[in-house]
């Protein structure tokens, strides 16, 4: 039987929470029990708690964000420019824990 949910699963939890990212350095922090998710620029720290907690079932201890600012390059002699991204550094609770390689 499945487990029930804690909290109910809104639409807007899945705008704010993009997608995990997976590399070396994340992998290492993942020791410490935290993972790190690419997020929406404009979300803020409780609303990526609320959509970690209800998405994934489990508790958030705390929150840090960054905004990775877009690089600038040239392609064919024309410049352009990547978009901003905002990443989200969520440290879990004791006794929590996320797999992030397995679908929601």
């Amino acid at each position: 039987m499945a487990k029930p949910r804690q909290t109910a699963v809104n639409l807007r939890h899945y705008d704010v929470v993009r997608r995990p990212l997976i590399t070396e350095k994340t992998t290492l922090i993942g020791e410490h029990n935290q993972v790190v998710f690419e997020v929406a620029l404009g979300s803020t720290k409780p609303e990526i708690k609320a959509a970690v907690e209800a998405l994934f079932d489990v508790k958030v201890a705390s929150v840090n964000t960054l905004v990775a600012k877009g690089k600038a390059g040239r392609w064919r002699g024309r410049p352009y420019r990547r978009g901003d991204t905002k990443k989200a550094i969520v440290t879990l609770a004791k006794g929590h824990a996320i797999d992030v390689t397995t679908g929601v």
